[in-house]
């Protein structure tokens, strides 16, 4: 894809930063992926929802892929299937590493839901879900943040701050509640993707403003100075301005 993963552009250290309506717009594409898979005919679980199997085209359309370790999900009356323990430490949910016996869990498409509430919160945080560079009570992002989601005012303060604020308090708050709803570790309790889907619509802007992504351009501004032994005296000034 044109635009690599969500990863490579989110944590990325020479990239510009995605504005919050590229990561709400990343969350909602996303989320439709993710709820085509669930509602088909034979229900998927993806299992491996993570930022690096996110990819972006040129409009930063999310599209999953590396559908290796996706898996048929239950049926009928069925509420999970049970599988070896697979998928991505930081992503997988809780119920999903600790149940059953024999290296055997409960797999259910609410695992999914709990990997996308990792995502949302990593897009709303800038951080990754597991990073060992930061103190030691921040390395765990869901331990770190998960307590001050719900909180209006607390959660402002984990946001990332390469936005520099520019982005709307409600939509954010909206979004950290949506995270904190996806990480609840009853399973039975997380929404299903369709609601999460019907609740991130509303949190998009125009196409216009999605792609809306600040340039730096270089001004020059010619400054003649008058000397008096040498005449005329050009001077170059570059400036950098943000559109």
């Amino acid at each position: 894809m044109a635009r690599g993963s969500v990863e490579n552009n989110l944590f990325s250290k020479v990239l510009l930063p995605l504005s919050w309506a590229i990561r709400m717009k990343i969350a909602f594409g996303a989320a439709k992926g993710l709820a085509f898979l669930h509602e088909a005919k034979k229900p998927v679980i993806y299992r491996d929802f993570k930022t690096s199997n996110i990819l972006l085209d040129m409009e930063y359309n999310a599209k999953l892929s590396d559908f290796g370790l996706a898996k048929d999900g239950p049926v009928g009356d069925k509420s999970h299937v049970s599988t070896r323990i697979m998928g991505t430490y930081g992503y997988a949910a809780p119920e999903y590493i600790m149940t059953g016996k024999f290296l055997q869990c409960h797999l259910t498409p609410g695992s999914d839901v709990y990997s996308f509430g990792v995502v949302l919160l990593e897009l709303l945080t800038g951080r990754k879900s597991l990073d060992k560079s930061r103190p030691t009570r921040e390395q765990n992002l869901i331990d770190w943040a998960l307590p001050l989601l719900k909180e209006k005012k607390k959660v402002m303060n984990i946001v990332d701050p390469r936005m520099n604020c520019e982005y709307p308090v409600k939509s954010v708050q909206k979004a950290a509640m949506l995270a904190y709803h996806c990480l609840n570790r009853n399973p039975k309790a997380r929404p299903l993707m369709r609601d999460i889907v019907d609740s991130l619509e509303p949190l998009q802007a125009t196409e216009e403003e999605a792609l809306l992504v600040p340039t730096v351009q270089k001004a020059v501004i010619t400054i003649i100075d008058e000397m008096p032994k040498n005449g005329l005296k050009k001077v170059e000034e570059v400036k950098k301005v943000e559109e």
